[in-house]
């Protein structure tokens, strides 16, 4: 299961809706491109200590993605694709769909925009606090 930055987010804030979809029967992936998100998000956060501890303990847990050349190719087709038929989502999101599409693993995210590219299998949650 490959964590969007959002389900990053819902995980490192305890969301139980994002929890109870993270399956503990299967790996947790975190794509390189969402860490470096969320860590651009931490640098503004009043609580970026805690939360800088929290996502080095997920970082252990977890194996991070990294685009290689093979990831290149993904994104580059899913890119031509997605602009052949006139759809736009953001260019980080489209290289999570690309490394979720190399290694044949979900994106869990709420971002509805990955349910347009092809060979993606989209997990969401309710938001539970």
């Amino acid at each position: 299961m490959l964590l969007d930055t959002n389900a990053i987010s819902a995980w490192a804030e305890n969301d139980s809706g994002v929890l109870s979809v993270l399956l503990n029967d299967r790996p947790w992936y975190l794509p390189s491109i969402g860490l470096g998100e969320y860590r651009f998000g931490l640098i503004k956060s009043m609580r970026r200590a805690a939360l800088e501890q929290w996502l080095q303990e997920a970082e252990a847990f977890c194996t991070v993605l990294t685009p290689d050349s093979a990831t290149a190719r993904h994104y580059s087709e899913t890119r031509y694709t997605l602009e052949k038929a006139n759809l736009t989502i953001p260019y980080h999101d489209i290289w999570i769909g690309a490394l979720a599409i190399q290694h044949n693993i979900p994106v869990v995210s709420r971002d509805a925009h990955f349910d347009r590219i092809p060979g993606i299998r989209r997990i969401t949650w309710q938001k539970v606090r």
